[in-house]
């Protein structure tokens, strides 16, 4: 064989090992990554050849797969709807997968490692393989009790049970039906799509979990626990509580809502000045603590830390290196403070738990096509937020903002209600954002729950305690009730 010949055999020898390598690095390596892909249109069309298993709330399969005559075999359908849309997702050919149809994908779809011996049995019997179901944590009643309480406005609602984290609503409006995302008319999801892709009111949005917003003075729960952790305060001690606060460094002032002072004297006490959500006395307390023990505190409620990570959810987040002026706005909920609901709930739900955090969860119980258990999500603490005598005085000093203070309109005869409410200023083109945040039973505690209206659709004085707290009492009662 003359050189050139050589040359020639042993370049296509170096290209065909090429080949083989890359070959199996695909095959090895890469092939979960490519199967998990959301544009494989073969592990697409492969999934729909096969029963993709349910999502379940209670006993009710919120959305399930249907046999068809066409060629994608299976359909999926939402019964529900928009109720629970922003929890399913939804499962599209042409639009992929959202929440849990995409968190939870691998059991649904029937490839999960869990249901390797399901699949194997199926194999051997020649049945058609079958997908998982998913049960997940939301109360009906909760759920309903939420969406109805919202109605048109646009806003959000999150549910927690204290002691475990578990979600038992979570609501966001305006909402979207996702069964057209799942029509197998390609033209119809893609209408549907566009449709909701360009609405302003942004209805795909869970603003629930995945919208940051400044939580005003519902932060001013996180400011007090600060404060009693110090061990430099109790609920008695009294503080400056002016109808104007100078912020230091600037010429700029700080006024209450109501545009006097808080007390006799302009002084008042920690526990009034939260029952009455004094801005000028927070202000005060949020600088004579620091950034540093405002941002330390908020942190063990779960700030800066991404909670729901398999859902996507947003950060909530205390800023770093604050100067004084911004401290005292921060101490208020204010300045580049941001929270989404689901912390606002984390926040109350662990001064209900004597001061214990609970990582929060959607998905309780993983079930194969048998409806056998092959998963269980179990509880875990995420911090201890506060201690046991803070969380105590914090529920105290709780109650009496619903008993004798700002929060009246949560309250539920016969059982007791921990409570504040927060009126957040935005952009000054725009009202501002009512909160609420509550927990009952205030002395056995159940639910915690976190509201936010961001708009009402209509000329109003928007307020936490006018607004958001009577469908925080409606959860409340759904969960008390059930």
């Amino acid at each position: 064989m003359n050189t050139p010949l050589r040359r020639v055999s042993v370049g296509f020898m170096l290209l065909f090992f090429a080949l083989l390598a890359n070959i199996t690095y695909v095959q090895a390596f890469q092939a979960d990554e490519l199967n998990a892909r959301q544009d494989n249109r073969r592990v697409v069309l492969d999934e729909y050849s096969r029963e993709r298993g349910p999502i379940i709330v209670a006993d009710t399969p919120v959305a399930r797969s249907v046999s068809t005559e066409d060629e994608f075999e299976y359909l999926r359908q939402y019964p529900e709807g928009p109720l629970y849309a922003h929890a399913t997702g939804y499962y599209s050919f042409l639009f992929g997968r959202a929440a849990i149809e995409r968190a939870e994908n691998d059991v649904l779809a029937g490839t999960d490692d869990r249901l390797f011996v399901r699949r194997l049995v199926d194999l051997v019997t020649g049945r058609e393989p079958r997908g998982g179901s998913v049960k997940l944590t939301l109360d009906p009643t909760a759920q309903g009790a939420a969406y109805d309480g919202l109605g048109d406005r646009k806003g959000a609602v999150v549910a927690l049970d204290t002691t475990t984290g578990a979600i038992l609503a979570m609501a966001s409006t305006p909402t979207y039906d996702p069964n057209p995302l799942a029509s197998h008319s390609l033209d119809e999801q893609q209408a549907a799509w566009d449709s909701l892709t360009t609405d302003p009111n942004r209805p795909m949005l869970n603003r629930a979990i995945a919208q940051t917003l400044p939580p005003g003075s519902v932060f001013k729960v996180v400011t007090s626990a600060a404060a009693l952790e110090s061990g430099r305060y109790t609920p008695e001690t009294v503080v400056p509580g002016p109808a104007e606060y100078d912020l230091p460094q600037s010429t700029r002032t700080l006024p209450n809502q109501s545009g006097q002072p808080c007390g006799p004297g302009g002084e008042t006490t920690l526990a009034n000045a939260l029952r009455i959500s004094c801005n000028t006395a927070f202000a005060y307390i949020g600088n004579d603590l620091g950034d540093e023990a405002l941002r330390e505190q908020a942190e063990r409620f779960g700030y800066n830390s991404q909670p729901l990570p398999e859902m996507n959810a947003a950060t909530s987040v205390f800023p770093d290196e604050l100067d004084e002026p911004q401290t005292a706005l921060a101490a208020i909920g204010q300045f580049d403070v941001r929270a989404t609901p689901l912390e606002i709930a984390m926040t109350s739900a662990a001064v209900a738990n004597r001061g214990v955090l609970m990582r929060p969860y959607v998905v309780e119980e993983i079930l194969g096509p048998d409806l056998a258990v092959i998963d269980q999500t179990q509880p875990s603490e995420l911090s201890q937020a506060v201690s046991a005598e803070t969380a105590r005085d914090l529920t105290a000093m709780m109650v009496d903002v619903v008993e004798n203070g700002t929060g009246g309109n949560a309250a539920i005869p016969g059982v007791p209600v921990a409570g504040k409410t927060g009126t957040a200023q935005s952009a000054p083109d725009r009202p501002p954002y009512a909160w609420f945040t509550s927990f009952a039973p205030a002395d056995d505690p159940r639910v915690a729950v976190a509201v936010v209206i961001e708009e009402t659709g209509e000329n109003t004085d928007i307020s936490g305690g006018r607004l958001a707290a009577p469908v925080a009492r409606a959860v409340m009662e759904a969960v008390l009730g059930s």
